[in-house]
């Protein structure tokens, strides 16, 4: 298990940070660690300032509200950060296939593209991308490892495939400090309720049907996403040398079918389990995601801590509490469709 090096305080720009993943994990960043943080987002559909509200006037934090596509300003932002960990990304799958993958390809792979560039010319200490395992496709073996071929089967898994390699080639012809992990499905607060987890909570919370894709037989790996902020620090903290050009899966490698899920959320929310309906079958579906957890072990000393009974519980209890966020992000997400 590799040594940590939490003595060592760093400067770390974390993009999208108010995104679902990225906001939990600058929380997690700032309780558990000394390291400072620079948050650079857009604030585009999944980008919730309310999301960072808790920790906006924390000392060691500062937010630039601005987009990873403008060169300009991500070579200033690069220039004062030790670590940069990339999680801004358009990720709304269904969107990706209704509305077209132009704005996935921009930010997605040209936004990365710029922040590559920027670290050729203003060297950081390491540079991590938070990939995705939609990268994967369906499983042609399970559990999927690192080496498990890249079938993307949405123009958003696409684009994220795009980055993951982009950034993977920078390793290999300049000999950048790239890191590259992949999280599973992650669940937990803060997640915009297009995602099925939240989904289906804030479905069962209002009364209304939970409504599944096809059978509700595919599955995924559930990763609680305070887990995967302990796998991204752990990134931070392990040494270089046997991390960097790596590609690691963050994983809890098991698999609940979506139906089951629906089933736990009822259940946990007191509703029937007739209030399941079904829908057609999502374009592009996957059918089944598991991933290993031994890379992410061996070099990052990390295994995900959190069952999706635990994870689920706290996630439920989040949503009831706070009502006013998801009803205000549903509102939002009307105006923007309507307009």
């Amino acid at each position: 298990m590799p040594a940590p090096e939490r003595e060592m305080s760093r400067r770390v720009l974390v993009t999208g940070g108010a995104g679902f993943i990225s906001s939990n994990f600058i929380c997690h960043l700032l309780e558990a660690t000394d390291h400072q943080v620079v948050t650079l987002d857009a604030l585009t559909y999944a980008g919730n300032l309310e999301n960072l509200a808790d920790v906006m006037s924390h000392p060691r934090l500062s937010f630039v509200h601005g987009d990873i596509r403008d060169a300009g300003l991500v070579r200033e932002l690069v220039g004062g950060v030790d670590v940069i960990v990339n999680a801004a990304a358009e990720s709304h799958v269904e969107k990706s296939i209704s509305h077209g993958a132009s704005e996935f390809v921009t930010t997605n792979v040209e936004g990365t593209q710029i922040l590559l560039d920027a670290i050729r010319e203003t060297p950081v200490e390491r540079f991590i991308l938070i990939s995705s395992s939609e990268v994967y496709g369906t499983a042609e073996r399970a559990p999927m490892d690192e080496e498990h071929p890249l079938n993307p089967r949405s123009p958003y898994a696409a684009t994220k495939a795009g980055a993951d390699r982009l950034a993977y080639s920078y390793w290999t012809t300049y000999d950048l400090p790239i890191v590259i992990v992949r999280p599973f499905n992650n669940y937990g607060p803060r997640q915009h309720p297009e995602k099925v987890v939240p989904r289906f909570i804030t479905q069962a919370l209002a009364g209304e049907p939970l409504t599944i894709h096809g059978d509700g037989h595919a599955s995924r790996d559930w990763l609680y996403v305070l887990d995967d902020a302990e796998a991204i620090e752990a990134v931070i903290d392990a040494p270089l040398e046997p991390i960097a050009g790596e590609v690691i899966n963050v994983a809890t490698g098991v698999d609940i079918s979506v139906r089951d899920v629906a089933t736990m959320v009822l259940d946990a929310v007191g509703r029937p389990g007739d209030l399941v309906t079904n829908v057609p079958e999502r374009l592009g579906q996957v059918d089944r995601h598991i991933g290993t957890t031994g890379k992410a072990e061996r070099l990052l000393g990390w295994r995900a801590r959190t069952s999706f009974a635990e994870g689920l519980e706290r996630t439920v209890a989040w949503y009831r509490d706070n009502e006013a966020w998801w009803r205000a992000v549903f509102a939002r997400e009307q105006r923007a469709y309507s307009s």
